[in-house]
């Protein structure tokens, strides 16, 4: 059965990949690898028996909740879908109300939500793990699974250039954050007015002071794409923010990952997209279908990384 080292783990909530050190990653991925190697030889690893995840969606998803629900079943525990129409915070109980209750009976908490503010809100107040399956701030979760793909295509994370091409987002940020931890050069291409948190640049910049990566923000996409390794888009409008469809469309027009993008990037260069994805605007079908393209590894990774932090944390 897989070998977890706990210890290294105890007590930490999964907020950010701001608050884990480039060897707690690393234990993270190789976690997820070895689970996912069990998983399809058909290898049971009940290392959560009898432990229960509660799961807040305040805003809907497929990939998180299916790999949470599904990855807490297969460790051997339990998964409590909680909506915000299903308890009282969505009617206007306090979070540090709901941490405390929920903290009382389950063993671990995970929120996928708009405010970043309720995910810190409810890890102060709680005394079980919480992990953040999205904020519109952050996407740790997608971010581990991401790094575990390149790790799985590429053999090594150190050292590769990731190409981020579209809005800075909280995809975005968790990229900066977690590429830079693990020593790779990330160049992140957005429009003026829609480029990443300068604190979040900020951060990066030192974690890749430490780590011998980079971090470099740019309004030039093909400068961005220029020798990639990874080559990275995501939506450009995000949940909740339709109503700016239209103007986004114009400004992000030009930041689309194409044939001609992969002509600038590495050969070998893999193409990645964290999903929803709308083909013909951020990527078009041709390179998502394409043989570079992991889109689909790097979903099913999903399970297998949200797996590694459960097994871990709680």
């Amino acid at each position: 059965m897989v070998q977890l080292n706990k210890d290294m783990f105890k007590g930490k909530n999964f907020i950010s990949l701001q608050d884990y050190t480039a060897e707690e990653i690393s234990h993270l991925i190789d976690v997820a690898l070895e689970l996912k190697a069990e998983n399809k030889a058909g290898i049971p690893h009940p290392v959560l028996q009898g432990k229960t995840l509660a799961m807040i969606f305040t805003k809907s998803s497929t990939r998180t909740r299916v790999a949470f629900e599904v990855g807490i079943y297969q460790l051997g525990g339990i998964g409590l879908f909680l909506s915000s129409r299903d308890i009282q915070l969505g009617r206007g109980e306090p979070i540090e109300d709901t941490a405390r209750v929920l903290s009382r009976m389950v063993d671990g908490i995970m929120i996928r939500t708009y405010s970043h503010q309720e995910v810190i809100e409810l890890a102060k107040y709680s005394s079980v793990p919480v992990i953040n399956g999205l904020s519109d701030y952050l996407h740790p979760t997608q971010i581990l699974a991401d790094l575990m793909t390149i790790k799985e295509h590429k053999g090594q994370i150190q050292g590769l250039k990731l190409a981020y091409i579209g809005d800075g987002n909280n995809v975005a940020h968790s990229l900066l954050l977690g590429g830079t931890k693990m020593g790779m050069q990330v160049v992140i291409a957005s429009p003026e007015g829609y480029q990443p948190d300068p604190e979040i640049v900020r951060l990066a910049q030192e974690n890749a002071a430490l780590s011998g990566g980079s971090a470099v923000v740019t309004t030039d996409p093909e400068q961005a794409a220029q020798e990639a390794d990874v080559l990275y888009t995501d939506v450009w409008a995000s949940m909740g923010q339709e109503a700016e469809s239209e103007a986004r469309k114009k400004a992000f027009a030009s930041y689309q990952i194409n044939r001609e993008t992969l002509k600038i990037a590495k050969p070998e260069a893999i193409v990645m997209h964290c999903l929803p994805a709308h083909r013909e605007e951020e990527i078009t079908a041709e390179v998502m279908e394409g043989p570079q393209s992991v889109v689909f590894d790097e979903a099913e990774n999903r399970l297998h990384a949200h797996k590694a932090i459960m097994a871990l944390i709680m």
